[in-house]
């Protein structure tokens, strides 16, 4: 299983950045996908989550309301819409994937991409 995630970069505070995860390796219809991120000194936290067989979403308190998470079966792709940016949002941002799990946990995930970042100026 590969994902491979893109999309991050340098924004102003207040704007908006889509992150992309590419997944491929296998069929995913089973998995939840989620987004994770680490900012700096910090450890690893929840964003955001969807399953991939009926789309359900999760989403962390701190971004609910700003950011989006999606999935688009045909491309094998998650994106995670962002909007309203602030500062605090500043990290390196995981996809990973999770076969079969009903809780969603950092520890719980079986895949992990290499992370992107996105750095939120003020």
């Amino acid at each position: 299983v590969q994902l491979q995630a893109s999309g991050g970069g340098l924004v102003q505070a207040g704007g908006s950045l889509r992150l992309s995860c590419a997944a491929s390796g296998r069929t995913f219809t089973n998995y939840i996908m989620g987004w994770f991120r680490q900012a700096p000194g910090k450890e690893r936290e929840f964003v955001a989550a969807v399953k991939w067989s009926g789309g359900s979403t999760y989403y962390a308190d701190s971004v609910k309301g700003r950011f989006t998470i999606s999935r688009d079966n045909a491309e094998n792709t998650v994106y995670l819409q962002m909007n309203s940016l602030t500062p605090e949002d500043t990290a390196v941002y995981y996809c990973a994937a999770a076969a079969g799990k009903t809780i969603i946990s950092i520890s719980g995930m079986d895949y992990w991409g290499e992370g992107t970042l996105v750095t939120v100026s003020s």
